[in-house]
């Protein structure tokens, strides 16, 4: 088949017009996507509604792309038409609906769904043609310079590339100092060093009260006025329910004061430990271009940012896969340890996926070198992961009192009802969220729903790009030859999405498909080696020609990603997302306010949820105790238990629009209880 690039041979400025265009282009469609800083998945603005809604500017960048591409693509038109047909109709079919079918989530209108799937998949696709312009118009100059500099930066393909796997080496270290430093800087100045989600408000409090040597909180004197979701109460103690493993974590940065450090830092450790087990089964140069998707990847970036579990549940996964990579080459009682710790320990963290782990890297643990069966280190691995896994019985029974009973289950099946958050499926599954969970209960639809909204955020979160991020892995898995390293990335990311269906909620849009998110490194493995088996395609058997093409594409597409995609995702969505604000920290830290009571006004969560978090460990210390205002009776509830206390009021962002505001204060019990406020939203 001829080149696709045979009929044109573009200088380099022109290919850097190609380059430019898909820069702007993507940032003029991202104009065009509703997503913002509150809770639901983002959708496009319905082409009928772009005039008024999207910025003119953005009408014209992008009308301008489609028809540059157009023209672009009109003399390949039938090198294009060959090539698609040389992989086979029905394949290239399948790929078609895998890249439309992803790229837009579910509506409630079906007219809008498919509208909005048509035009998702129409700006995927003009990008995507922006890219291929790039790639064909590259000169044979600058594509000699460019092979070369790619082979000294991922190595040469060759087969002593497949030798022994050896430790991380510098292309491993600069990237994971890149993951490190990235989202520290997104953390500072995106995330504010603040939780956002209800989740990371209870694992901070937790892991603070733990750094100060506590397992629990006193009662509140006014219950009422210190309700914050997810924290049970009973008659003698305040604590968060949820499983143990990441608040232990988080409490060696809360210990320090820097707890918002902590996911930064796993971060760059996954980098490593993901090199070391990709180079377990992949050749060198095929592991860097995996590693450098995952370091580059917003999903990753973005999860190494906040206060959520995911990123230390990954780095325990990594670390246990890694040493049941070792395990099956070296008969030593070290590894099979090792890796039952890490299994444990993500069982500690999220329980559903230790089960999925544990039953992953049981099958995986019992070949060595995949030819014959060894139980013995399986076993105690096994072994390993039940004891550590098994920390969590004193935990629940000092919690619960049963060491069968989950602290978190027992506060669900209180406030929801009985079963409300069980596995499984049946009408009494779900706790009520209709706008993410739209269907009561748990059946099969659901589990489709689920799978939509899923697979449409990998789409969008994986690798950022504007040509949508499941393109690679789709071509790999219908038009290339599977090896035996991504049949088993394949399975481990078919069992995370499997055990995961038989839980009712999808995750939500919190941080891409987060449930989902140990399935990033068998993504990043399968999307380097599906542009690895795209090169082979372009030409005919002229693979020094297609190689440098396809991986010049595919760094365009990552460059463009941290250059317009990170930055837009970073201001639009995490920034004061979900109307949480760390503004109320300088209250905290002003000295007019010590000894004080600041009532806050407004929505539990965020008005309150953003403040509770700054309240001292105990009740009767003099900093600064923030509580939510609820009405008269709260208040003079809070008189009577703080007499000689000064009170002040304090707006919160869902009443002023903006930040925390002082509206009164100082007053005395008896002059706040002559105010009559409108009291607050219940939760």
């Amino acid at each position: 088949m001829p080149s696709l690039r045979a009929s044109m041979n573009w200088s380099v400025s022109r290919s850097s017009q190609w380059a430019l265009l898909l820069a702007v282009g993507q940032a003029a469609t991202l104009t065009m996507v509703r997503a913002g800083p509150r809770v639901g998945y983002q959708h496009l603005v319905a082409p009928w509604e772009l005039v008024g809604h999207v910025p003119s500017w953005a009408l014209v960048v992008f009308a301008l792309e489609v028809v540059l591409v157009l023209l672009g693509l009109r003399s390949h038109a039938s090198a294009i038409t060959r090539f698609l047909g040389d992989r086979g109709w029905w394949r290239t079919v399948a790929v078609a609906l895998v890249f439309v079918m992803t790229s837009a989530t579910l509506s409630l209108s079906v007219l809008r769904y498919a509208a909005e799937l048509l035009f998702a998949a129409t700006i995927q696709l003009v990008h995507l043609g922006a890219v291929v312009l790039f790639a064909i118009s590259l000169s044979d100059a600058t594509l000699a310079r460019a092979g070369a500099w790619m082979d000294r930066v991922l190595g040469a393909a060759s087969p002593s590339d497949n030798a022994e796997p050896g430790g991380p080496d510098r292309f491993a270290w600069v990237l994971a100092l890149f993951v490190t430093v990235t989202a520290i800087l997104l953390a500072v100045f995106a995330y504010q060093r603040h939780p956002h989600v209800p989740d990371e408000v209870v694992y901070l409090l937790q892991a603070t009260y733990l750094a100060a040597g506590k397992m629990s909180l006193a009662i509140p004197p006014v219950v009422e006025a210190f309700h914050v979701d997810l924290m049970t109460y009973d008659a003698h103690r305040w604590f968060s329910p949820v499983p143990p493993g990441w608040p232990f974590i988080l409490t060696i940065g809360a210990f320090f004061g820097v707890p918002w450090l902590v996911n930064p830092l796993l971060g760059g450790l996954n980098v490593v430990l993901a090199y070391i087990l990709l180079r377990e089964l992949y050749s060198r140069r095929t592991a860097r271009l995996a590693l450098l998707l995952f370091a580059t990847s917003p999903w990753n970036l973005f999860m190494a940012m906040n206060l959520m579990t995911h990123t230390a549940t990954l780095t325990a996964a990594l670390g246990a896969a890694l040493a049941v990579g070792k395990m099956r080459r070296t008969v030593t009682l070290r590894w099979p340890m090792l890796a039952g710790i890490g299994i444990g320990v993500v069982g500690l963290i999220r329980p559903l996926e230790g089960i999925a782990l544990a039953g992953l890297l049981g099958l995986w643990s019992l070949g060595a070198r995949g030819r014959r069966l060894r139980f013995s280190p399986s076993i105690l691995m096994t072994l390993v992961s039940v004891m550590t896994g098994a920390l969590v019985l004193p935990y629940n029974q000092y919690y619960t009192g049963s060491m069968r009973e989950f602290p978190i289950m027992a506060y669900t099946d209180a406030v929801y009802g009985p079963g409300r958050n069980a596995l499984g499926f049946g009408a009494n599954r779900g706790l009520g969220w209709p706008g993410l969970d739209p269907l009561p209960g748990h059946g099969p639809p659901d589990v489709l729903i689920n799978a939509n909204f899923n697979l449409f955020q990998t789409n969008t979160e994986l690798l950022g790009w504007a040509t949508g991020s499941l393109l690679l892995i789709a071509t790999l898995l219908l038009w290339g030859r599977l090896r035996r390293s991504d049949a088993f990335m394949v399975l481990v990311a078919a069992i995370v999405v499997g055990v995961h269906s038989f839980y009712y909620f999808s995750g939500g849009p919190d941080f891409g498909a987060r449930y989902w998110y140990l399935i990033i490194v068998p993504c990043v493995a399968l999307s380097a080696r599906g542009l690895e088996s795209l090169s082979t395609h372009f030409t005919d058997g002229n693979a020094r020609d297609a190689r440098p093409r396809t991986l010049a594409g595919a760094l365009l597409l990552v460059l463009v990603t941290l250059l317009v995609f990170v930055p837009w995702r970073a201001s639009d969505k995490y920034f004061h997302y979900r109307g949480m604000r760390p503004d109320v920290r300088a209250i905290a830290a002003d000295p007019t306010y010590q000894g004080g009571m600041l009532l806050v006004r407004g929505n539990r969560h965020p008005d309150y949820a953003s403040a509770v978090v700054y309240n001292p460990m105990t009740f009767d210390s003099p900093a600064p105790l923030f509580v939510w205002d609820r009405g008269d009776s709260v208040r003079t509830s809070l008189v009577a238990a703080y007499p000689g206390r000064q009170f002040w009021v304090v707006d919160g962002p869902t009443i002023t629009g903006d930040g925390y505001r002082i509206v009164a204060g100082p007053l005395s019990g008896a002059e706040l209880l002559a105010r009559h406020d409108p009291p607050s939203n219940e939760p």
